[in-house]
């Protein structure tokens, strides 16, 4: 009897010790798993991360230069008879500025187109595009000017770049150009002056169609 007893308690002993055991297994594997348990890599920056860089505005003209107070900001389009003009660039350069000089050199303009010393050599970026539904050009076809670059109320005179006027839609030196309805062209034009700018605008005048909008006005006004 007292060995059945005995045999009894070492039983329940027995079984104790294993439901004991397995209770502390379980209670090391739920620690373990939030000790080892990783951060999500947005939770943590990485050291190679870099913030992200703004780009730089587009120069598009230096007429602060002058003191000049703008009425708009290029780019500037205006349109008659179907030709859209943008101008989306106005640089003036001094002409005996290496910037100057460069464009003359490469394109073979030449600073003589006054009677009058030419102070400024105007470069300016544009583009043009047909929206009418017939041809429009400036070439032996047809000679007369679509648009001005107006400065004090005169049409600036524009050298011939002798290098590239023979080539027709040029997109470094604009000379000739044909634009069938749908077309467009990007290009560069440079222009001369005499003195400082007061006010400056553009001009068109197309088939007795014209508008002109200032990009500076006379002072006083």
């Amino acid at each position: 009897m007292k060995k059945r007893v005995v045999k009894a308690t070492l039983v329940s002993a027995m079984l104790f010790s294993v439901v004991l055991g397995q209770g502390v297994v379980a209670k090391a594997e739920t620690i373990t798993s939030v000790v080892t348990a990783k951060p999500t890599t947005s939770a943590v920056p990485t050291a190679t991360e870099k913030p992200i860089a703004t780009p730089a505005p587009i120069m598009r003209d230096n007429l602060f230069r002058f003191g000049l107070k703008k009425e708009v900001d290029l780019p500037v389009t205006i349109s008659a008879g179907g030709l859209t003009y943008t101008l989306e660039k106005l640089m003036f350069y001094d002409v005996k500025s290496k910037e100057a000089q460069s464009l003359m050199k490469m394109y073979g303009y030449s600073d003589r187109i006054y009677k009058t010393p030419t102070k400024y050599m105007v470069w300016t970026k544009l583009t043009i595009e047909n929206k009418g539904n017939k041809v429009i050009q400036l070439s032996s076809n047809d000679l007369s000017a679509k648009w001005y670059l107006k400065v004090d109320g005169y049409n600036l005179l524009t050298p011939s770049p002798k290098k590239k006027m023979l080539e027709l839609n040029n997109k470094e030196a604009l000379w000739s150009w044909v634009l069938k309805p749908g077309e467009k062209l990007s290009s560069y034009q440079m222009y001369g002056y005499i003195k400082d700018p007061t006010d400056i605008s553009i001009y068109m005048n197309i088939g007795g169609e014209f508008e002109e909008k200032y990009i500076v006005k006379r002072p006083g006004e």
